[in-house]
């Protein structure tokens, strides 16, 4: 059976430019998907530049659980979350 995730993957990986996956996100997600993806990277940011779960709950009305899974991805320094968040604010 095909396996459509890796192909989207493969997708994701063939564009080489902000604009284009930029475009890309535009063309095959909602607007609503596209808030919800930005909306899980802006919580992560903000764990992984060390603001309280607590805090990021209150200014961006989260609920806790949503918060918790982020901090536990951010918890193991190889995931690949925590690698590129690290790569992304390695001069910031």
């Amino acid at each position: 059976m095909k396996n459509y995730l890796e192909d989207l993957a493969y997708a994701f990986m063939m564009i080489r430019n902000k604009d284009d996956m930029l475009k890309f996100f535009d063309e095959i997600f909602t607007k609503n998907e596209i808030k919800k993806f930005e909306e899980r990277w802006k919580l992560l940011t903000h764990l992984f530049l060390g603001e309280k779960q607590r805090e990021i709950a209150k200014k961006f009305n989260l609920s806790l659980c949503k918060i918790t899974r982020g901090a536990k991805i951010l918890k193991n320094k190889k995931s690949i979350t925590y690698q590129l968040l690290s790569e992304i604010y390695k001069e910031k």
